[in-house]
């Protein structure tokens, strides 16, 4: 990484941390920070992520597990409540990088993307419908509601992604560091219950 990327890296890790920003967005801003051109070399995700987890140690360390553990919480009673939609934990609460600032990404696998609307429906959820990018790049459904996290006391943005069921297979290859890119509602209940003991 040279010096321009690493200076980008550490200013976008900044408002990733502090301002609880997307990483794409926390990118762009900080080459305007910086006053770098529309030519500078952005950092990858997985320089970004170094450099996220860097500022983490150096000023959220006494803050951060904490908030972290509180929202991995608030993702499992989420993912109880939508478990026929098979769903799994991806994004910085996943990854083990979140904040108290940090939305929660959980991503559904169903047959029918409606069924997920009526749920909510049915509880008297209100969200937000909206399309965005899957994680293999083609739209895909999200619904964005906001979840009290009284551990915390704030409002945390929670972005539910219906994908298609065959979409499962596909979701369940390693990154390039040879992690999961999401976890099952197992896997969810298994950090949960290390973080919960002593």
């Amino acid at each position: 990484m040279d010096n321009a990327s690493a200076e980008i890296a550490a200013v976008a890790a900044r408002m990733v941390v502090d301002d609880g920003l997307e990483w794409g967005a926390a990118k762009r801003r900080a080459v305007q920070q910086l006053g770098l051109g529309s030519r500078a070399r952005l950092p990858g995700n997985d320089e970004l992520e170094d450099a996220v987890r860097e500022h983490i140690a150096v000023f959220c360390a006494d803050t951060q597990p904490r908030e972290l553990a509180a929202l991995r919480r608030l993702a499992l009673t989420w993912m109880e409540r939508l478990e026929p939609f098979r769903p799994h934990l991806a994004g910085a609460v996943w990854h083990g990088t979140a904040t108290r600032r940090s939305d929660i990404y959980l991503q559904l696998f169903c047959d029918d993307s409606k069924s997920t609307e009526i749920l909510l429906i049915d509880r008297g959820v209100r969200y937000e419908p909206s399309t965005v990018p899957g994680f293999r790049g083609d739209p895909v459904e999200a619904l964005s509601l906001q979840s009290q996290c009284p551990e915390l006391g704030e409002t945390i943005g929670v972005h539910l992604l219906v994908h298609d069921l065959g979409d499962l297979r596909g979701a369940l290859k390693p990154d390039t560091r040879g992690r999961t890119l999401r976890g099952s509602l197992e896997a969810v209940r298994r950090l949960v219950a290390q973080e919960a003991t002593p």
